[in-house]
């Protein structure tokens, strides 16, 4: 894994403004240029350092040709900007890189997702538009305020870096700190369902940025999947996808609707 990240700049001495570097930025922020005031004629890019999520990829594809680019890395808390937007830095709360849990992925070892409960995630910034966890503090807070017994995921980052894990307050450190995407993640009873989502409809109208939502659903052995006429009856477009456990993981978690 990669250290801990900072922010992306450019060497104003190597750089030459080639631009080959532009396109690879998710945020579309390397943008602007600055002339050099010791080298004359020298013009080098400018990376928006409030707007840059600090994920590398422009770092990681090896375009440039001077090998301008480079990420020293940053103190607290610029450092949650690469945490949740660099795949390749792992999250030491989750032991895992990127910006989630495992969520439904290990659902047949841990046991996260039993029959009766729905997983609900907030993906806010994607795509390439990126979030600043003020508006992420919007979208928990308006979910923990709306007493529906939404459980936080404890291990997620974005839970982590909450200081009312019973509000979903945010330090006040990281708020005005951006990331390409940050997911809140939690569960429900699938009753609160409409309700949750009714949470979301609403508060999305007061942010400065997009986000999706992921549903999760242990499906039954009749093979039906539970939440398919919530979705349908609140007339929300939605795509059934799975990811199958196949039971090979160990100890094996038994669910209350299995055979003993």
């Amino acid at each position: 894994m990669e250290g801990r990240g900072g922010c992306m700049k450019a060497d104003q001495d190597k750089c030459i403004a080639c631009k080959r570097c532009f396109p690879y930025c998710p945020m579309g922020r390397i943008q602007t240029f600055g002339r050099h005031d010791k080298i004359p004629g020298r013009v080098y890019i400018e990376i928006d350092q409030d707007a840059c999520t600090d994920c590398g990829m422009c770092l990681r594809a090896k375009i440039c040709p001077v090998n301008a680019l480079f990420q020293p890395e940053e103190p607290w808390p610029r450092e949650v900007r690469g945490v949740l937007s660099n795949p390749m830095i792992e999250f030491l709360g989750s032991q895992t890189p990127g910006r989630g849990t495992e969520e439904m992925k290990t659902n047949d070892v841990k046991g996260t997702f039993l029959p009766g409960e729905v997983g609900v995630g907030v993906e806010l910034g994607r795509p390439g538009v990126g979030a600043y966890f003020r508006d992420v503090e919007t979208v928990a807070m308006a979910l923990m305020k709306a007493n529906l017994g939404y459980q936080l995921a404890a291990e997620n980052p974005v839970t982590h870096f909450m200081s009312d894990k019973t509000t979903g307050k945010l330090r006040d450190d990281v708020v005005n700190e951006k990331a390409t995407s940050a997911i809140i993640e939690g569960k429900c009873k699938l009753e609160r369902l409409p309700e949750v989502l009714k949470v979301l409809q609403d508060v999305a109208k007061t942010l400065d940025t997009v986000f999706t939502v992921e549903v999760i659903t242990k499906v039954p052995p009749e093979g039906e999947v539970p939440i398919d006429p919530i979705l349908k009856e609140m007339g929300m477009w939605h795509s059934i996808n799975s990811k199958n456990n196949m039971g090979l993981g160990e100890p094996h978690f038994t669910f209350p609707d299995e055979k003993q």
